[in-house]
């Protein structure tokens, strides 16, 4: 069968070795996974995503980036065409991905998974272009993406360490359609628990860009459960406000009943 889509921004193996070398090099930590549950859980086919998803340390501190950006309450995504609201207590990061657009909560924590398990996040968010499948239904891209969505925020990292002590457990919490900027969107949201650690919530939201080719666009949240963790809603919330560059258009959000309440 035919490989699913693989969210990345570059396709070449260049960017790949390049992210495994600025990981190896910064002192954070990275969350690339593969954790487990019945098979019947997950999709058939699974993309595979950015080698480079991973919570390091690097320089300029957000600090920084939010100082010397003009505008930190957005997150630009130019080859989407697409702008994110950039929710309070977090700023962007391109310490996450290399390529990718990425917002992280400020600041970062210890990971879990013990000494030499890097720094972690409380919430990620990514935006990438879909690439290595021409698949343009945006539930089938959604459903394909989740489990690597899992696997790379929640288990093992580039470096093969474990910063959450590996993925124990997921079950799928919600799905639905979506409006996402003016598009038809579908999401797709597990509830992951780790053998560190509070565990997460993971979404995978597919939707086709208005830019350019209108290649389809995945925008993953990684979200970890307890206290110190966002509230599901806001998922809902930055759904909601992404928009097409140069206008409005983000009428989106999930449909009403389908949030799960939080759990766990």
């Amino acid at each position: 069968p035919a490989p699913g889509p693989a969210p990345r921004r570059g396709t070449t193996a260049v960017l790949v070795a390049a992210a495994v070398v600025v990981a190896a090099c910064a002192v954070g930590g990275v969350v690339l996974l593969g954790g487990g549950t019945p098979d019947d859980a997950r999709p058939p086919a699974s993309p595979s995503t950015s080698a480079s998803e991973a919570a390091v340390t690097a320089t300029p501190t957000p600090e920084e980036e939010q100082t010397r950006d003009p505008d930190p309450r957005v997150l630009t995504d130019d080859l989407n065409g697409i702008t994110l609201p950039v929710p309070e207590g977090w700023v962007k990061s391109d310490r996450l991905t290399v390529g990718d657009v990425a917002m992280v909560t400020d600041p970062s924590y210890d990971c879990p998974g013990g000494s030499g398990s890097g720094f972690c996040f409380h919430g990620r968010i990514i935006s990438a272009t879909v690439t290595g499948s021409d698949e343009t239904d945006p539930r089938a891209v959604a459903e394909a993406d989740i489990a690597d969505a899992v696997d790379d925020l929640y288990d093992r990292d580039v470096l093969d360490r474990r910063p959450y002590e590996g993925v124990t457990a997921e079950r799928k919490a919600a799905a639905g359609q979506v409006a996402v900027a003016g598009r038809a969107g579908y999401y797709v949201r597990w509830r992951v628990t780790t053998g560190a650690g509070e565990g997460g919530w993971v979404q995978s939201l597919a939707f086709r860009s208005s830019a350019g080719s209108e290649a389809m666009v995945v925008v993953r949240f990684a979200f970890d459960a307890g206290s110190e963790g966002p509230p599901l809603s806001l998922m809902d919330t930055v759904v909601k406000g992404i928009e097409p560059l140069g206008g409005s258009g983000g009428s989106g959000g999930v449909g009403e009943g389908l949030t799960p309440a939080p759990g766990g």
